[in-house]
C-alpha cells in the first residue's frame, strides 16, 4: 500500500466517522489523522487537505454526484459509498495533480476493501460518467468562449493584439 493510498483510506475513515457523528471536531480529527498514519507529518498534512477540501466542497460534490447518479438519491447510497465517491469526486475536481486513473483506481480499491462486492461497480460507474460530464462541461466553456469571439474595447476600435 502506498502513502497517499493509506492516507486516502485514513480520510475515508473521518468522513465516515463525521457523518455519522457530527459533532467530531477539527481536533478530533488532527488527533486521529495523526495517531493513524504514525506522525508523519507529510502524509497527515496530506489526509487533512483531502477532509478538509472535500467538507468545503461537500454541496457542489454531492450536486455533481446526484446529476450522474441516474436512478439514485445521495441520502439512499450507503455511507461508506457515499463518502468514497465523495473523495474520488474531490480529486477528479479539485486535485489536478493527481491523474484521473488513479483517482478513480485508489476510489475502486478503496470500495473493494470497505464496502460490498457490488460497490465497485458503482463506484466505477459514478466517476466515469462525472468524469465524463466534466469533460463535456469545458468542452462547452471552450467552445462559448469561442463563438462570443473576441471583445470590443470600445466600438470602432479593433480588438487589440
Amino acid at each position: 500500500m502506498t502513502r497517499r493510498t493509506r492516507g486516502r483510506e485514513i480520510a475515508l475513515q473521518v468522513l465516515y466517522q463525521a457523518e455519522l457523528n457530527s459533532g467530531l471536531g477539527e481536533e478530533e480529527i488532527r488527533r486521529f489523522v495523526e495517531r493513524r498514519l504514525l506522525g508523519d507529518k507529510k502524509l497527515s498534512e496530506f489526509t487533512r487537505g483531502l477532509i478538509a477540501g472535500i467538507r468545503e466542497n461537500q454541496a457542489r460534490i454531492d450536486g455533481l454526484i446526484s446529476e450522474v447518479a441516474e436512478n439514485w438519491r445521495i441520502d439512499r447510497m450507503a455511507a461508506i459509498d457515499r463518502n468514497i465517491l465523495r473523495l474520488g469526486a474531490y480529486e477528479i475536481l479539485y486535485c489536478p495533480e493527481v491523474p484521473t486513473k488513479v483517482a478513480i483506481n485508489e476510489s475502486l480499491e478503496l470500495a473493494k476493501r470497505y464496502s460490498t462486492a457490488q460497490s465497485s461497480r458503482f463506484v466505477n460507474g459514478i466517476l466515469d460518467r462525472l468524469l465524463a460530464a466534466e469533460a463535456a462541461n469545458k468542452n462547452k466553456d471552450k467552445e462559448e468562449g469561442k463563438a462570443a469571439g473576441p471583445e470590443l474595447e470600445d466600438e470602432g476600435t479593433p480588438p487589440s493584439p
